[in-house]
């Protein structure tokens, strides 16, 4: 069989590939891998942020535990020079030792909150921080979260099949979040002059509900009261130092009159039992007369920092971004917790001014004067005043619109909100989360806008229209006047006045001593310019007009909020108005004539980083870590008195702003 063979082709006949195809061919892929680059979306460039940040902080937080434990403390020290030795050891070379049983009465937010009862969505939670802590359930369930941290919102109790109960023991406030001191410096301190756990006692309790409804729930005070007279007892007879912070200094106000009450409502102890248990209490940051920011916060759930980025990033907290309204949601969470009503400011206009005056007018009060040029001694007070002052009142709380905040009171055109008429929102039925400005309407928040300023007499009628369910809650538990005879029986009888200085008299305790030491030299929040928002829908209709702006480096109007000297939360005037002249000798406040001290402590803040939060701070919660604050307290302790300290130690103007306070005594 013949084998046929496929002739090959002459070389001249092959077909040459076409070089234009090749270069097509390149040219597209090239484009293809263009294209792919090009291809980069929001969510890469937010992985990629995230990323980056995540990989920064885990090298820093490496080289921070690699490195020695001294090395901060010696770069410090080559910087700013040698460091001072801690309160406590500076007291321990003096040769202090431990000798009155130490009490701390923590504020609003400090202490933590652990599940004890919970629905399905918080499965895993039993006694868990769900406050404080790392507050890691906020991040991986955050509506479960709200749910299990609101309140019912007829009683201010618990919601059904939730118990959010504090914690207990001195872990239960020393640090509020990792790395983040309250208590713990103070307590580290006192340890090294000879303080335990069973001479000191941290009095936790839930701060989310009025100051009554704690007994009554948790019969916090009866505790309170039973460790105190354990701790005198067991110390052979030695008087308790109590140490109460920001709210926790009213909380003890209530206690000192509920003590002495009789049962029931009371705890029996009679009106000898604060002299036989107490020998001083010293007050820190305490807002006696209440909290302008306490305003803000319920009235729109804001205040300077939340107002700012709000302006930063228009929308974002407003947003109903994956069905999350931030602000709405922490409105509605936050009005169900009626200790917050405690610290609304007391007094009215005869304390905090009125369209026309005000305490700190004319002083340029935002802040005090440096601590050299600004100290003053038991008594020594500078009497000028700021000439150039531009008009306005402090005592505006609010007022809707630059123009209203400086406006003359007779160029102000007001018209009624007390009656006026609520629409419905028609947003009511589409808006995810529930807030009582659903129900106010248009017409309501048009009504409260037009009556232009709103004075310290004038804010609670304003809560009283904004927020109902909330005040009337309140107004069961609060009180906010001032008595006009302490002697009516209602004073003493009803615990809705127990939390007001205005409104009883201190123990009869003519041994005890009350101190007042808070921070100043720090902008503190004192009225705002706010501005409605027209078509607010699910949105909360009033905003802090972070426009309003003076533009002056001086001024104490910044970004809608008027700012007077503080701790950068209470006031001075708030804080230290009692100690300086409502108790201060034998007054009807103080018939036994209780020594009051104002001890102030000038804000400096830290040389570097590496200083941390500062041992010299005045701020509402730093100024826990200030070396002399803790030095003062721990003098106290260990037996001294109002002359191992000095006296007063004043900076700010606050005994001339009290002068100018016309109240009875």
């Amino acid at each position: 069989m013949s084998l046929l063979r496929r002739r090959k082709a002459p070389e001249n006949e092959i077909e040459p590939q076409k070089p234009d195809v090749e270069e097509e061919d390149k040219k597209s892929s090239k484009k293809n891998v263009k294209e792919n680059k090009q291809k980069w979306s929001c969510i890469d460039n937010c992985c990629w942020l995230v990323g980056c940040i995540c990989c920064v902080w885990w090298i820093l937080l490496f080289l921070y535990n690699a490195m020695p434990a001294s090395f901060p403390q010696y770069v410090t020290e080559k910087i700013t020079g040698p460091l001072p030795d801690p309160p406590g050891v500076k007291l321990m070379k003096e040769g202090l030792k431990a000798k009155h049983p130490v009490v701390f009465i923590p504020g609003i937010v400090t202490c933590g909150l652990e599940l004890w009862e919970g629905h399905q969505c918080a499965e895993g939670l039993f006694r868990k921080r769900l406050w404080g802590g790392t507050f890691g359930e906020v991040y991986k369930r955050p509506l479960c979260w709200l749910d299990h941290m609101t309140l019912d919102n007829e009683t201010g109790m618990d919601p059904p099949g939730i118990r959010v109960r504090p914690v207990s023991g001195l872990v239960a406030a020393d640090y509020f979040a990792p790395g983040y001191f309250v208590w713990a410096v103070l307590i580290a301190n006192l340890a090294r002059i000879g303080y335990e756990e069973k001479t000191m006692y941290m009095a936790a309790y839930d701060w989310r509900l009025s100051f009554q409804n704690t007994e009554v729930r948790d019969q916090t005070l009866t505790r309170i009261k039973s460790n105190i007279e354990l701790m005198v007892a067991t110390s052979g007879g030695k008087k308790a130092v109590i140490v109460p912070h920001s709210m926790g200094v009213v909380y003890f106000l209530h206690f000192m009159k509920w003590v002495e009450a009789p049962a029931p409502m009371g705890g029996g102890g009679g009106p000898d039992w604060c002299a036989k248990h107490i020998k001083a209490v010293m007050n820190i940051g305490g807002p006696f007369l209440g909290v302008p920011k306490s305003v803000a916060g319920v009235f729109s759930a804001e205040a300077r920092d939340i107002a700012v980025a709000r302006a930063l990033a228009p929308g974002v907290l407003d947003t109903d971004l994956f069905h999350f309204q931030t602000l709405e949601h922490i409105m509605k969470m936050s009005r169900t917790w009626d200790a917050t009503l405690s610290m609304i400011p007391r007094g009215g206009e005869t304390i905090w001014g009125s369209l026309d005056w005000s305490p700190e007018e004319g002083d340029s009060p935002c802040k005090s004067k440096s601590r050299d040029d600004a100290a003053q001694i038991s008594g020594q007070h500078d009497n000028g005043t700021d000439s150039k002052a531009k008009y306005y009142s402090y005592g505006r709380f609010i007022s809707f619109g630059k123009d209203a905040a400086e406006a003359h009171p007779s160029d102000l055109k007001r018209i009624d909100f007390r009656g006026a008429v609520k629409g419905s929102n028609v947003a009511n039925n589409t808006c995810d989360v529930w807030n009582e400005y659903l129900d106010f309407g248009v017409s309501g928040a048009k009504a409260v806008e037009e009556y232009k300023v709103y004075t310290a007499g004038e804010i609670v009628d304003l809560l009283n229209f904004v927020a109902p369910k909330m005040m009337a809650r309140g107004s069961a538990h609060f009180s906010y006047g001032i008595a006009d005879d302490l002697d009516d029986p209602k004073y003493s009888s009803h615990y809705k006045y127990w939390s007001n200085p205005l409104e009883t008299k201190l123990p009869n305790a003519p041994d005890m001593e009350i101190y007042s030491l808070y921070g100043v030299g720090v902008e503190t929040e004192r009225a705002y310019v706010y501005k409605r928002i027209p078509t607010a829908g699910c949105n909360i209709p009033f905003q802090i007009d972070t426009s309003a702006d003076e533009g002056d480096e001086g001024s104490c109007l910044k970004a809608g909020v008027y700012s007077v000297d503080g701790d950068e939360t209470v006031p001075a005037l708030s804080a230290g108005f009692m100690c300086a002249k409502g108790w201060r000798g034998k007054t009807r406040f103080n018939p036994s004539g209780v020594k009051t001290y104002v001890r102030e402590y000038y804000h400096a803040p830290p040389a570097n980083l590496l200083e941390g939060r500062g041992t010299q701070s005045g701020t509402h919660v730093d100024m826990m870590g200030n070396f002399a604050l803790i030095e003062d307290i721990m003098r106290v302790a260990a037996g001294g008195t109002s002359e191992d300290l000095g006296g007063d130690r004043v900076y700010s103007d606050i005994f001339k702003w009290s002068e100018k306070i016309n109240l009875r005594l």
